[in-house]
This record gives structure tokens, C-alpha cells and sequence, in this order.
């Protein structure tokens, strides 16, 4: 696929946000902060969705918007890796009672529970393919050429996985089966939206389906590029895993394995040219196609296995490195996760947290400028949307006048330019006006958006307006001052129909002392 090809699918991803309306727009800048709430040993001490709901209150005072959590179905495999019997939510980290309350802590502080999902392959109850809970009986469920000599479905469309059996995504009884399961019993217990397990066994065609027939709140992939290790080729990472993105018509997000590649030769080998592309951006993932790439500097697959880590050592930043990777991720375009271990184990939640304030003080989304001021041995240094200074590395470099140094540590620091963010808690009331074009009996017209105060783009508990001059709406809200929050107007009849406003999302910055400011839209 030519880069030409994949500017044609993004010029097209705009019409996700018709999905259906329990789904959240992905097209546009996203604020959005996940935290991969679990590590490799979490499930081993029992108890874990515990551990997540008594940390509820302190994610969303962190900033984190989603939680991307552990597979939570019955398994084989203590981590979860190997699902069993997916409808049987009681599993190594806890009932489902104590997931369900973990769920509803999280849902009540706005922060969006993301499910780990595993449909790329499965195991039987007892035996190699006995599959119940759902139930699928005979071979057919299982690809043709799997380990399982009985397996006597259609070829597999993606790569085996030799643990367990791969599934026959064609047929139509294992895909209704799969949705059911995603829409009855997760969407049931609250989680939001979709982590995809191992997405190269399968087609990214059926992520798609899987996608629009679920409506998640976001959506992403995990595609491990052939030859990871092979730190010579970014440029074909990156390609491999848009190319996955594009498979999905642009409907979700991947991991962004070629920035963590280029960070890890980075930070190990003070090698900073490998962050910048030949045409002057970014150059992993995030320099093509940022809104759908989700940036990380350790997994639970990649993360160290021995002394600093709670990973499986397949692909570990160095352990005195990390923070000047998020010193990247968390000033830089893309999606950024952080990962659990670093926040909450290894006592680098503070430094991380700053960070992450300078993002949303800012007002850096997925889609932020990147001015790379210098990219060579022992230093990189960037401007991040004209209000956020970055340099890495132990060579010397500032910004120059006019700008305040807001965090540094081991390799990194940051400046921060503009308006002095005002104390935490002050509030700037906006004006939301929507403009409705043709109004129908018993159609009442709401706001959602990026932040909690907005309920965190969900219609079924948005933000009214008050009818003024038909087709006019208008309703006021107090939202954070100084922060960049994306919105929509949605229209609800009284079946609980939903229409979203077509486009992009739109964006409004509330003024940073307080004050008031109208921002108007068109259905």
C-alpha cells in the first residue's frame, strides 16, 4: 500500500462518526490519556479488579480518560491469554461481582473501561475443541491447518497461534456468537471498548464488522510487525501496521510499534536521529497517521521481566529510561498510554502525572504539531503545537526566551510557553449553541464530549440544551478553564434514536482565568 492510498482512507475515516451513537467520533484531534490497567503478574495475587476500583478516584484525578484492562473471561491461562469459556466472566483476577463493581467505580469517575479481546483463537473446556459458553459444536469453528488435526473449517485468514485453536472468523455462527458476547455480557457489565488480541490471525475485515455491529466507545489493535526486533526498518513497521489500520477502514486505532522500536534504539543508544523521518516529522507511526496510533513505552508483553519490571522481557526500554520515554509519548501526537507498573509500582506516578498535566494544560491532542528542532547523537529536541518544548538526551539545548521549565528528570525536560494554567478547580463557562436545520416533534438536541464535565461523549446521559429560536439550542456548562475540549451535538427522539453531527469534531479552548465563551455547531 502507497502512502497515497492510505491519505485516501484517512480522508475518508470521517464517516466513523456515523457508527452507531453509543460510539465515540474518532475522527478528529483526540485528548484522550489511557493507562494499561494491569501487568504480566497481576492476576497472580488475586483480587485485581479489587486493586482497580479502589484506584478509581485517583485515575481520573490523574487525567486518565480510559483503563484498558485484562481479558475477563473464564481462561487456561492465568493471564488470561488462552479464553476458555468467554461468557463466564469469573476468572484469575476476580468474580464477577468485584469486576462488575470494579467497572461501575470506573464508569462513575469517567473513565472509560476498555476490555482486553481475545477472539483471534480459543481453547475447549476439557479437550482440544470443545467450546461451550458459547457453544460450538463440530470442527468447523476451527481454521483449517490448525494443530488440531480434526480442525476442518475455511483457511485461516491471518497468521496461526500454535497454543490454542484458531478460530474460523467466516462463520456466521462464531461471529454472531463473538458479538453477542461483546454486546450482552461486556457492554453488560460495563466495559466501553475494545483492545484486540494478536489482530494479525485474522482478518482486519472481521475487526471491522466486529466494530461497527459493537459500537465501542474507541477501539485498538495490537499488531506486532514482522522482524520487531530488526531496529534497521521503521519505515516497513509502520507501513505493516497502517496497512491493519486500513484493513479496518480506519474504524480502530493501533498500537504505534514503530515509535516504541525507534524510542527503545533511542534511549539505549543516545541514537535520537532515529526520531525523525526524512521528511521531517515524527517518524513512527505517529508521523503518518497519529489519530489512530496509540503510543506506549512498555506492555506487560514488553516490559522487563526481573528487577525494575512486571513484563515479559520481549522488547523492555531501558530501566533508567523511562521516564524520558513518556517524556516523548506524553508531549507528542498520537494516542499515549502509560503503563500501570511504571505509575503505580515503580513510584514514578508523580513525574508521570506532571507530564501529563503539561499535555492537557496545553491543550496537545492526537493530532499536535511536531517541530523537530534537532535530531542527532545524545540529543532530540521538538516543539509540540507552538505551546510545549521537549529535549531528550544529555546534549544542551533550550528553547530560547519566553518559555518556563515545567518538568525534568534523568535525559529530559520540558517547557511549557503562553498563558500560566490557572489553579486547579478554577472553571470557564462555555456556551454551547446547536443549530438543529429541521426539527422534529419530540426531538430534543445535547452536547457530548471529550471530558467528564461533557459526560465523556456518551448519549445517553449528554448534556441537554434548551430550545431558543427554532432551530436554534443553546445550553451553558462550567468546564475546566484553559483546557481544549472536542464536542458534538447529538439529537435524541423520544424512542432514544440518536444523530450525531456530522464531520469532525468540533473543538473549543475555555479561556484560562475563567470567563465565558460561546461555541456554535451545525447538524
Amino acid at each position: 500500500m502507497t502512502l497515497k492510498t492510505r491519505l485516501l482512507v484517512v480522508s475518508t475515516a470521517g464517516l466513523f462518526a456515523a457508527a452507531p451513537a453509543v460510539a465515540k467520533p474518532l475522527d478528529g484531534a483526540s485528548t484522550d490519556v489511557m493507562i494499561q490497567g494491569f501487568h504480566w503478574n497481576s492476576a497472580s495475587a488475586g483480587g485485581w479488579w479489587n486493586t482497580v476500583k479502589n484506584n478509581a478516584a485517583t485515575l481520573k484525578s490523574a487525567g486518565f480518560t480510559m483503563i484498558w484492562l485484562p481479558p475477563p473471561s473464564d481462561a487456561a491461562s492465568t493471564q488470561g491469554y488462552l479464553p476458555r469459556q468467554l461468557n463466564v466472566l469469573n476468572s484469575s483476577y476476580g468474580t464477577e461481582a468485584e469486576l462488575t463493581a470494579a467497572l461501575a467505580a470506573l464508569n462513575a469517575q469517567g473513565v472509560k473501561p476498555i476490555a482486553d479481546i481475545v477472539v483471534n483463537h480459543r481453547v475447549g473446556t476439557a479437550n482440544w475443541a470443545d467450546f461451550t459458553n458459547p457453544t460450538w459444536s463440530g470442527c468447523s469453528a476451527v481454521a483449517k491447518g490448525d494443530e488440531w488435526a480434526s480442525a476442518c473449517g475455511n483457511n485461516d485468514s491471518g497468521e496461526g497461534y500454535a497454543a490454542a485453536r484458531d478460530l474460523d472468523h467466516s462463520q456466521t455462527n462464531v461471529r454472531a456468537d463473538l458479538k453477542t458476547w461483546m454486546n450482552s455480557r461486556l457492554k453488560g457489565v460495563g466495559f466501553a471498548g475494545w483492545r484486540f488480541d494478536f489482530v494479525k490471525g485474522f482478518a482486519g475485515s472481521y475487526v471491522k464488522e466486529y466494530v461497527t455491529d459493537t459500537a465501542p466507545w474507541f477501539c485498538v489493535g495490537e499488531f506486532w510487525p514482522t522482524n520487531y526486533f530488526d531496529a534497521n526498518n521503521p519505515n516497513d513497521w509502520k507501513q505493516q501496521i497502517t496497512n491493519w489500520v486500513d484493513t479496518t477502514t480506519g474504524s480502530c486505532a493501533a498500537f504505534d510499534f514503530a515509535t516504541k522500536g525507534l524510542l527503545n534504539d533511542a534511549l539505549t543508544n543516545n541514537n535520537y536521529t532515529r526520531l525523525k523521518a526524512a521528511d521531517g516529522k515524527p517518524a513512527g507511526g505517529i508521523g503518518w497517521w497519529p489519530s489512530r496510533h496509540v503510543t506506549f513505552v512498555d506492555n506487560h508483553d514488553t516490559g522487563p521481566s526481573e528487577s525494575c519490571g512486571n513484563g515479559q522481557n520481549h522488547w523492555p526500554v531501558p530501566c533508567a529510561k523511562v521516564m524520558t520515554g513518556y517524556a516523548y509519548v506524553l508531549t507528542h501526537p498520537g494516542i499515549p498510554t502509560v503503563y500501570w507498573a511504571h505509575y503505580f509500582n515503580w513510584g514514578l506516578g508523580s513525574s508521570i502525572k506532571t507530564l501529563m498535566d503539561i499535555r492537557k494544560n496545553a491543550g496537545l491532542t492526537s493530532e499536535s504539531t511536531v517541530s523537530i528542532q534537532r535530531a542527532e547523537s545524545g540529543l532530540y529536541a521538538a516543539i509540540i503545537g507552538g505551546k510545549v518544548a521537549v529535549k531528550l538526551g544529555s546534549g544542551s539545548w533550550t528553547p530560547g526566551t519566553g518559555w518556563t521549565q515545567a518538568a525534568s528528570g534523568t535525559d529530559y525536560t520540558v517547557w511549557t510557553t503562553g498563558t500560566t494554567p490557572p489553579p486547579t478547580g478554577t472553571t470557564a463557562n462555555v456556551e454551547f449553541v446547536c443549530n438543529n436545520g429541521t426539527t422534529v416533534m419530540g426531538q430534543n438536541v445535547y452536547v457530548a464530549g471529550s471530558i467528564a464535565e461533557l459526560d465523556t461523549w456518551s448519549p445517553t446521559t449528554s448534556k441537554i440544551l434548551s430550545p431558543t429560536a427554532y432551530p436554534t439550542w443553546r445550553g451553558t456548562y462550567a468546564l475546566p478553564a484553559n483546557t481544549a475540549v472536542q464536542w458534538k451535538c447529538l439529537k435524541r427522539d423520544g424512542s432514544g434514536n440518536v444523530v450525531w453531527q456530522g464531520g469532525s469534531n468540533n473543538t473549543v479552548t475555555t479561556p484560562a482565568a475563567g470567563g465565558s465563551i460561546t461555541a456554535t455547531a451545525s447538524f
